[in-house]
């Protein structure tokens, strides 16, 4: 699976940006995605995960009541929106598919395949 996140850029605090994270080479049927992210210095942190075929999200508690993960299996797309944005969540985003994933797996090590990030930059 080879995945493709894109959708970041600068955005002022309380804004909003929406995230894809996008599938080729083959379908995603069967594959749980997750969102993580990361900054200069520290480890990549579990944002979010989505089951197939999109019954179970996960949320860190940071971000709970602000992003949605959710997705288009026919697309073969999966989108993270962040809303009420903070500078805190300023960070490079990465997505990740797991197959058979159960909507408990939050750790980088539990993932098989990784998109490239984008870089998400929420100024005060």
């Amino acid at each position: 699976v080879q995945l493709q996140a894109s959708g970041g850029g600068l955005v002022r605090a309380w804004g909003s940006l929406r995230l894809s994270c996008a599938a080729s080479g083959r379908t995603l049927v069967g594959y749980a995605l997750g969102w993580f992210r990361q900054t200069p210095g520290k480890d990549r942190e579990f944002v979010a995960s989505i089951t197939w075929p999109g019954g179970t999200t996960t949320y860190t508690d940071s971000v709970k009541g602000r992003f949605t993960s959710s997705r288009d299996n026919g697309k073969k797309t999966v989108y993270l929106q962040m809303n009420s944005l903070k500078p805190e969540d300023t960070a490079v985003y990465f997505c990740a598919a797991k197959y058979r994933g159960n909507g408990l797996d939050n750790q980088r090590v539990d993932y098989d395949y990784w998109g490239q990030g984008t870089l998400v930059t929420v100024s005060s």
